[in-house]
């Protein structure tokens, strides 16, 4: 069922793309501009191109709702973190690295860290 609805909004997202993209232009970015006597009177006649736009956004919507919905009921209660195996294997080929003195700060002995003089 998931599959069926996926390919629904793929198809209803590219046809929502082909459909805003072959809109006519109003010139001015955000409705700015285009004449006529200010806000409320420069509001486009609703075209079957527009209609359909819309029709295809609230398909959209649904569509991305019920993925929402589905995906939520298919998700299991356990993390990707719990079936990480944390510890190491056992077995024969199962040691720990010998990292020697490196990671040991100086004793007494050694050379001082900061060097004296100038």
């Amino acid at each position: 069922m998931e599959n069926v609805v996926l390919i629904i909004h793929l198809i209803l997202a590219l046809s929502l793309i082909g459909a805003v993209l072959m809109q006519r232009s109003e010139g001015g970015g955000l409705g700015l501009g285009g004449g006529g006597g200010g806000p409320a009177s420069s509001r486009a006649a609703a075209t079957a191109l527009g209609k359909f736009t819309w029709l295809l956004a609230i398909g959209f919507i649904c569509t991305s709702v019920s993925l929402t919905i589905i995906g939520a009921q298919n998700a299991s209660s356990t993390s990707v973190v719990d079936g990480i195996d944390l510890l190491p294997p056992e077995g024969e080929g199962a040691t720990t690295p010998d990292l020697g003195d490196s990671l040991l700060p100086p004793s007494g002995d050694d050379e001082p860290l900061i060097p004296s003089g100038n």
